[in-house]
C-alpha cells in the first residue's frame, strides 16, 4: 500500500484567488466562549455547535455485511433500491464470499456477483471492500475443486470429512491464489470506490486461522507468504489481515506476523469482539496500538443475533471496543434494520466517536475587508474521534454572492487536519490557525499594474474542508450545508478599493 504523507506548509505562497501565509498552535480550549456570531470591533467571532449528526467520510464509518461467507446473509432481504440510507453513518458495503463463487472454472470470472451489489452503494457515493475466503465451515469446496484436481493438496476435516481445506503453503494452491488476486487486482486496485480488502485466502473463514477446522499449524512464513501476494497485486488500496492471524484468543502487544503486516502498510481487523460474555469480550486491543495512529484499524462484532443469544452482547462495551481499538470502521453483522432498531442508542454515541470527527471551535474574520489589503481570519479546529483524519485535508473558507456564485476561495494550507490530535472520551486538543489572505490580489510587470475586481457588496462565508484547492472532501458536523460540504457561517463585506 502507499502511504498517505501530507507536510505542513507555511509561509507567503497563492491559495485559490489570494495570497495567504499562516501559522498554528495548540490551545487548550475554544478562543472564543461565544456560541453565536456577535460583531466586536471589526471582528465577526463564532463558536459552531456541532449539531451531533453521523457523518460520512473517507476512512471510517460502517460496513454492511452485505454478504457474510454465506450468501444469503445478510443483504438478500434487502431491495435492489435500497442501500440503507435510514442507517446513519453507514458508509462502505462489505462483500466476504468464498473464492468458488468468482471462479467456478479455472479462468472464467463471476464478478458479477460481487459488482451488482457493489455498484448500488457506489451509486449513492458509497464506498465498497472485499474478502474473498478459500475454507469455509458450511461448503465442502471453498476452495474452487478445480484447483484440487489440478493437484493442490488438502484435507478433509469436519464429519465424515465433508469440508475440505486447502494446504495454505501448497506451490500449485498459491500459484493458483496468484493468478487469481492478478485478475482481481486489475479490477479494483486503486480503484477509488473501494475502501479495503482482507487478505483472505489463509484459515478459516479468511480469518488467519485452522484452530476451528484442521487445526494444521503452519510457520510464520506461510502466513508473511499469504500477506506478499497480495501486497504484489494490491499496490495502493487498503489491505488488512484479521487480528486472529497471530492466534484466535492469544493476548498481546506485539506480534511477529502483525509487525510484518504493518511493515508492508497491512491494518488489521478483528474477527469479531462480542463473540463471548465478558471478561472475554474481545482479545486484542492491545495489538490495535501499533496500526491506529498511521492505518485505519476494522472491527467487525459477531452476528448480532448469536451474540445476543450467548448473553455476550453489550452495548456499553461495543462502545468501548471502539475507544481501545480507536477504530475507524465497525461492522454491521446482521440483519442491518433489526441492529439499527434495537441499538439505535449506541449507534449514535459510536457514531459520535468512530472514526474521526472534525469540529470547527472558533473562527473570526474581519466584518469587512478591501481588495488587495492583507487581512486575517484565525480558526481553531478539533477532531473529536477516536482516530486521526489519515488522508489529511485543509481548511478553506469561500465567498458566495446571493446567486450562490463563488467569488473567492481562500485555502489555510498551513493547517493540516492530519495534524489534528485524536480526544479522548474526555478531551479535546484543539489547533489554532490564523492566516493571512489578501482578496483580489494585484499582480504587476514593469510596464503595467493589474488589478483582479471583485465588486463591493456583501458575501455569504462559507467553511469547508478538503483538498488543498478548496474542493470540499470531508462531511463537517454543523448545518446550512450549500449541497457540496461547504457550511455556512455568516456573511463578510467587501468595500470599495482605495
Amino acid at each position: 500500500m502507499k502511504r498517505r504523507n501530507f507536510m505542513i506548509s507555511t509561509g507567503m505562497g497563492v491559495a485559490g484567488i489570494a495570497l495567504v501565509k499562516g501559522s498554528q498552535e495548540v490551545v487548550g480550549q475554544s478562543i472564543f466562549p461565544s456560541q453565536h456570531a456577535s460583531p466586536e470591533g471589526s471582528f465577526i467571532k463564532l463558536n459552531p455547535l456541532d449539531n451531533g449528526k453521523a457523518l460520512v467520510n473517507p476512512d471510517m464509518g460502517w460496513t454492511m455485511h452485505f454478504y457474510s461467507n454465506i450468501i444469503d446473509n445478510y443483504g438478500s432481504k434487502l431491495e435492489p433500491s435500497d442501500t440503507l440510507n435510514d442507517f446513519p453513518g453507514l458508509s462502505t458495503v462489505y462483500l466476504r464470499l468464498p473464492w468458488s463463487f468468482i471462479e467456478q472454472e479455472e479462468g472464467r470470472f463471476n464478478w458479477e456477483i460481487l459488482d451488482t451489489p457493489a455498484q448500488r452503494w457506489i451509486d449513492k457515493g458509497k464506498k465498497v471492500a472485499f474478502r474473498i475466503s478459500a475454507s469455509e465451515s458450511w461448503m465442502r469446496w471453498a476452495t474452487p475443486e478445480w484447483v484440487a484436481k489440478a493437484g493442490a493438496k488438502g484435507y478433509e476435516w469436519g464429519g465424515g470429512g465433508k469440508f475440505w481445506e486447502p494446504a495454505y503453503d501448497d506451490s500449485i494452491f498459491l500459484e493458483k491464489v496468484d493468478r487469481f488476486l492478478s485478475e482481481m487486482a486489475s479490477r479494483y486496485d486503486g480503484n477509488p470506490d473501494v475502501a479495503f480488502v482482507d487478505v483472505g485466502h489463509f484459515g478459516l473463514w479468511g480469518e488467519g486461522h485452522t484452530v476451528l477446522s484442521t487445526k494444521i499449524e503452519y510457520d510464520l512464513s506461510v502466513a508473511k507468504r499469504h500477506i506478499d501476494l497480495y501486497c504484489k497485486h494490491f499496490k495502493k488500496t487498503l489491505l488488512c489481515i484479521s487480528d486472529d492471524f497471530a492466534g484466535h484468543d492469544k493476548p498481546g502487544v506485539r506480534f511477529p506476523i502483525t509487525d510484518y503486516a504493518f511493515s508492508k502498510g497491512v491494518t488489521i481487523r478483528d474477527d469479531s469482539i462480542l463473540v463471548q460474555p465478558p471478561p472475554r469480550s474481545w482479545y486484542h486491543g492491545e495489538m490495535a496500538q501499533l496500526f491506529w495512529p498511521a492505518l485505519p484499524v476494522i472491527l467487525e462484532h459477531e452476528h448480532y443475533g448469536s451474540s445476543v443469544k450467548r448473553n455476550a452482547w453489550s452495548k456499553d462495551l461495543l462502545l468501548k471496543a471502539v475507544e481501545e481499538y480507536h477504530a475507524s470502521y465497525m461492522s454491521i453483522h446482521w440483519w442491518p434494520r433489526i441492529l439499527l432498531e434495537e441499538n439505535r442508542d449506541v449507534i449514535d454515541r459510536i457514531n459520535l466517536r468512530l472514526g474521526y470527527r472534525l469540529q470547527l471551535k472558533s473562527i473570526a474574520w474581519p466584518e469587512k475587508i478591501k481588495p488587495g489589503e492583507p487581512f486575517e481570519i484565525t480558526q481553531s479546529w478539533t477532531n473529536a474521534g477516536v482516530a486521526p483524519c489519515y488522508p489529511g485535508g485543509y481548511p478553506c473558507l469561500t465567498l458566495k454572492d446571493e446567486k450562490g456564485g463563488i467569488v473567492s476561495v481562500l485555502i489555510a494550507k498551513s493547517l493540516n487536519f492530519k495534524d489534528l490530535q485524536v480526544a479522548d472520551s474526555q478531551k479535546e486538543i484543539p489547533l489554532k490557525n490564523t492566516t493571512e489572505f489578501t482578496l483580489a490580489a494585484s499582480f504587476k510587470d514593469p510596464v503595467n499594474t493589474f488589478f483582479r475586481i471583485v465588486k463591493p457588496g456583501k458575501y455569504d462565508l462559507y467553511v469547508s474542508a478538503g483538498k488543498a484547492d478548496g474542493t470540499p472532501v470531508f462531511e463537517l458536523p454543523y448545518n446550512d450545508n450549500d449541497g457540496h460540504k461547504r457550511y455556512k457561517m455568516g456573511s463578510i463585506e467587501v468595500l470599495e478599493r482605495d
